[in-house]
């Protein structure tokens, strides 16, 4: 069975849980530079460089991996957020681009299989990559609406060699899924889309895609204007495992844009908000059972197939969501009717 037929049997039986925020939980860790730079010799400061804890102190991520795990969590995603040659230029870090993801996958597919082990309930692990800080739809210079910093075929390579480095080892080695999130930019993601499809394709296998769009404004937009609906138009296409929405502003806020998606997408839903709004202090008060009581209204109401955490959420969280959740049934997958649908930034579906 492959990865997308066992996730799609297990989401079948009951509401799935993934995993949490690893950058709050790296912070409470109150590393020094010294910590992050370990012995690599790195010419910048390493302070924040989050993912390439994985070469210089792999008890961190292992550590907060095993805790969502004990939480309750079906899928664990790697801590690769920004482990792609442009997010590490800003580290001096670029040739351990494919080092960090790989040991980082590893990390996650060891626990995964460790606990799945232990109860026979199948764990996942899912490859995360962000944005970057780069957008392909906008331009950086308000003087100089044309201008990109970067085009296309460039940030698709960025992927590709992030992708291939989580794929290492291959199936049931390498990472299960290829988590496309925060997606704050559509045009980013298709370079994401398209990098994971062609390792497939190279691969000679099929590589399941997970989509995540971020939401920021209240209207339901993402940065590079597409709204919910258009955004899954566009994306539609790469046939992904999961598709939803991430980070934006908490639960609260997010609610009508989860029932409008859940309504169309033929695919299963996932949803991992921040833990509310952040204070003044940037911190997140919003409490375990406050976040899985607004999440666990989707559940009840059947809009979502798998609930997590993103920003301010912790291992606390999460275990207050699967145990929320328990003996729910999960959504059934839309059938929409077969329509020609289109996107710009508004969704555009042909009539009958």
């Amino acid at each position: 069975m492959t990865a997308r037929e066992k996730l799609n049997a297990e989401a079948a039986k009951r509401i799935l849980i993934t995993d949490g925020a690893f950058g709050t939980e790296i912070q409470n860790w109150k590393l020094d530079e010294a910590a992050y730079a370990g012995d690599l010799g790195l010419s910048h400061d390493q302070k924040g460089n989050n993912d390439i804890l994985a070469i210089t102190k792999p008890e961190v991520p292992e550590t907060i991996t095993r805790e969502y795990l004990e939480a309750g969590s079906d899928i664990v995603s790697t801590n690769t957020f920004s482990a792609n040659l442009i997010s590490q230029a800003d580290y001096g870090a670029e040739h351990l681009v494919r080092a960090i993801n790989v040991e980082s996958a590893k990390i996650a597919r060891r626990l995964a299989n460790e606990y799945e082990a232990k109860d026979g309930r199948p764990r996942f692990v899912a490859g995360a990559i962000g944005p970057t800080n780069k957008t392909l739809s906008l331009s950086p210079d308000v003087n100089d609406p044309g201008f990109r910093e970067i085009d296309f075929d460039y940030l698709k390579g960025v992927y590709r060699d992030q992708i291939d480095a989580l794929l290492e080892g291959g199936e049931g080695v390498g990472v299960d899924f290829i988590l496309i999130e925060t997606v704050f930019d559509t045009l980013n993601a298709k370079a994401g889309i398209m990098a994971a499809i062609e390792a497939g394709d190279d691969l000679g296998r099929d590589v399941p895609i997970m989509l995540s769009m971020t939401l920021t404004d209240l209207s339901g937009r993402n940065l590079s204007g597409h709204t919910v609906e258009a955004f899954w138009h566009a994306v539609r296409h790469a046939r992904p495992v999961t598709i939803g929405l991430n980070c934006s502003f908490g639960a609260e806020q997010l609610r009508p844009h989860v029932k409008t998606l859940s309504a169309i997408a033929d695919t299963l839903i996932m949803i991992y908000p921040n833990a509310g709004l952040p204070n003044e202090l940037g911190e997140y008060d919003e409490m375990p059972e406050t976040t899985a009581g607004l999440v666990g209204e989707w559940a009840v109401a059947k809009q979502v197939n798998v609930l997590g955490g993103c920003c301010g959420s912790t291992p606390a969280h999460i275990k207050a969501m699967a145990d929320g959740v328990r003996g729910l049934e999960p959504r059934l997958v839309a059938k929409p009717e077969v329509r020609t649908k289109l996107a710009g930034l508004e969704p555009f579906t042909m009539a009958a």
